[in-house]
């Protein structure tokens, strides 16, 4: 899971992507790239978080009014500098890319492009496959001069071509030297892409195309919508935007994106991230009313801060206090997207300090997003009972996540998932509550779908119900897959 933004704009656009990845923060850690372009790139990456890579010196060097931006949270690769995003090419024309999500025919992809293309990869990321895709698709027929619907029909040929080959998950935004700005999402519309406008004195607009519409607000963008699955979206350079649907598949948006990654501000899909939470903490609570109606707890708090709207929702559903017995320290990141599983644990007690006037001689109920690994979840319950609660369950507002994901959260084998190695009974064991509850898919697929004029026939679920909805993913793939990751993280 990663953040990406394109924008173009009137005037030089550095400084708004600067702040575009500060609002996109929360959908990577480990590193954040610029590059912008007039008539050359300018390009900074660095390892490491937004506000420790720019500075104010950095934004001055960049030139141009149309750029893209990018936050890594890696899912494929290493943690190397030429991995991260925004990456580049210098022909057809120079083409530059940030991409979110995951190709699961990546190997056989790369392999076609050193063996039979004889080109040099230059990093170990699938995104750069992209790339020399649309590379391979804008230099197929004739040279297009000019930059309006002539080189669009070009881009959706490229587009088509990418679509053609690719298999997985993909929102991308690229700029093009010489032409202008290009944002395209799968055919399933796995990864968000939202879309903004802004109207100028002159009455001209400029655009945005990123992972959510969190900074939208600050920048005067105003909120159009998503990228459809199979859009195609080009802004040429004298700000002209062409748009087209060119393939659509069965609409599956990720629903890991409600449950957690998204933050709650963000409208996706049509969808507001902030109620479908709420929705989901009511659905459970019900749920929770149904098996134990004769269990009330004294208190509900949340494992902040992604959970706290659906504990809030939780909490007046049963009729009990709601209280944020966790404090969170909110310099320390975000620990399921830390990569190692000691580090997780660890950094769960330098960001968490419980409020012990909350917790002590109380029966405690903790709310949380998932249960992914079960390090953090054990962690938070064991706090907790070393400040005196009385008695401790533990709900979660997402399914057992059950199988790894392909399309973009860093979830590489089975091994790691404890709902795929141990029985609901037994989880309630090792994480030490007296009680423990799951939503039911069901449950969760109606929170997220009550409302909204989203047109999703079902969320990709792929983590809990095994439905891998994109390539031909059997128990082949799943092992080569398995493989690859591990071998990436030299496990």
């Amino acid at each position: 899971m990663c953040g990406i933004v394109g924008i173009y704009a009137h005037a030089p656009v550095a400084a708004e992507l600067y702040d575009s990845l500060i609002h996109l923060q929360h959908r990577g850690q480990d590193a954040a790239g610029i590059l912008t372009c007039n008539q050359r790139f300018y390009v900074k990456h660095g390892l490491g978080l937004v506000r420790e890579i720019f500075s104010a010196d950095d934004i001055l060097k960049f030139h141009g009014h149309y750029g893209i931006g990018h936050t890594r949270y890696p899912t494929a690769g290493g943690y190397n500098l030429s991995d991260v995003q925004p990456l580049w090419i210098g022909s057809p024309y120079g083409i530059g890319l940030a991409h979110n999500g995951n190709l699961v025919n990546y190997k056989q992809l790369a392999d076609e492009i050193r063996y039979q293309k004889h080109r040099h990869l230059n990093s170990s990321i699938d995104s750069e496959v992209l790339l020399h895709l649309l590379a391979d698709g804008l230099d197929q027929g004739e040279y297009v001069a000019d930059d309006g619907s002539a080189y669009f029909e070009k881009i959706c040929g490229a587009v088509k071509y990418i679509f053609s080959r690719a298999q997985g998950s993909y929102s991308v935004v690229n700029t093009i030297i010489g032409k202008g700005l290009l944002a395209y999402r799968d055919p399933h519309g796995i990864r968000p892409l939202v879309f903004g406008e802004r109207n100028n004195a002159d009455g001209s607009k400029d655009y945005i195309f990123a992972s959510e519409t969190t900074m939208f607000y600050a920048l005067g963008f105003e909120p159009k919508g998503d990228i459809q699955p199979g859009e195609v979206a080009f802004v040429n350079e004298k700000g002209t935007l062409f748009r087209r649907i060119i393939e659509q598949r069965q609409f599956r948006p990720c629903i890991f994106e409600y449950v957690y990654f998204a933050r709650p501000d963000s409208t996706l899909n049509e969808i507001s991230v902030y109620r479908s939470r709420l929705r989901m903490g009511q659905n459970l609570a019900l749920r929770w009313k149904e098996k134990f109606p004769e269990i009330v707890p004294d208190v509900v708090i949340p494992a902040p801060f992604t959970s706290n709207t659906a504990a809030l929702s939780f909490a007046h559903e049963i009729g009990v206090r709601y209280s944020e017995g966790l404090y969170k320290n909110p310099f320390i990141g975000r620990t399921f997207i830390m990569p190692d599983g000691k580090e997780r644990s660890r950094s769960v007690r330098y960001k968490l300090t419980p409020q012990k006037t909350e917790i002590k001689d109380k029966k405690v109920l903790i709310l949380d997003d998932s249960i992914v690994r079960g390090t953090t979840s054990k962690e938070i319950v064991k706090m907790v009972r070393e400040f005196g609660a009385k008695e401790i369950y533990f709900v979660s507002t997402c399914p057992p996540i059950q199988y790894p994901c392909y399309y973009g959260i860093d979830i590489p084998s089975r091994k790691e998932l404890i709902a795929a190695k141990l029985s609901e009974a037994e989880i309630e064991k090792y994480l030490g509550v007296d009680k423990l509850l799951y939503q039911t898919q069901e449950d969760l697929v109606e929170a997220v779908t009550r409302k909204g004029n989203h047109h999703i026939e079902r969320p990709c679920m792929a983590c809990m119900d095994g439905q891998y909805i994109t390539g031909n993913i059997n128990t082949e793939k799943l092992q080569q897959l398995e493989n690859i990751r591990t071998s990436e993280r030299g496990e």
